[in-house]
């Protein structure tokens, strides 16, 4: 029996395209927001909303889909799956009595348990980042701007196609 430890093959050549890191890495962001939402009894979905109240504060279902960029039906789905869990409560908005406010309940629970994850994150972030001079994480954060603000606006074109593409709702169905 051999001692000799093994080193697990890279899966992808260390020359991979721009493209296909690209697509590794919102493969790896998805997937790691997917456990946490798991981690927690929920979908992805409710995960990003959950932390857009946490870093707005309550809000309005409109304003939830304006910065999730979900459909408002979404929304309303995902608000309802939230207070059925006990993350969030409806109430009467103090200025408009046809709205109502998203109000974020036990934040401090969720960052409990969430908090682990991200502080063991972040510090393998920062021995990554240890690897580079100011200069090039100069560079680097300058590309990640670039990238979420083309993904930002290839979202906001997918969405208008989308409502372009629909069908015509059929006669009084209003």
């Amino acid at each position: 029996m051999s001692t000799k430890k093994s080193t697990p093959a890279p899966t992808k050549p260390s020359g991979a395209s721009p493209e296909t890191l690209g697509r590794e890495l919102s493969d790896a962001v998805i997937f790691f927001h997917e456990a946490i939402a798991s981690h927690l009894g929920m979908s992805v979905a409710e995960w990003k909303c959950l932390g857009l109240l946490d870093r707005h504060g309550a809000s309005t279902p409109g304003r939830l889909a304006e910065l999730s960029r979900f459909t408002t039906g979404a929304i309303t789905g995902i608000v309802d799956r939230l207070e059925r869990a006990g993350y969030v409560r409806r109430e009467r908005h103090p200025r408009d009595r046809r709205s109502i406010i998203v109000q974020p309940l036990g934040v401090k629970s969720v960052q409990e348990k969430v908090g682990p994850i991200f502080r063991s994150l972040q510090a393998a972030m920062g021995g990554i980042a240890g690897r580079y001079s100011p200069a090039e994480l100069v560079v680097v954060s300058s590309y990640f701007r670039a990238v979420t603000q083309v993904l930002r606006d290839e979202t906001a074109k997918l969405r208008r196609e989308g409502q372009e593409t629909k069908p015509p709702a059929p006669e009084g169905s209003k």
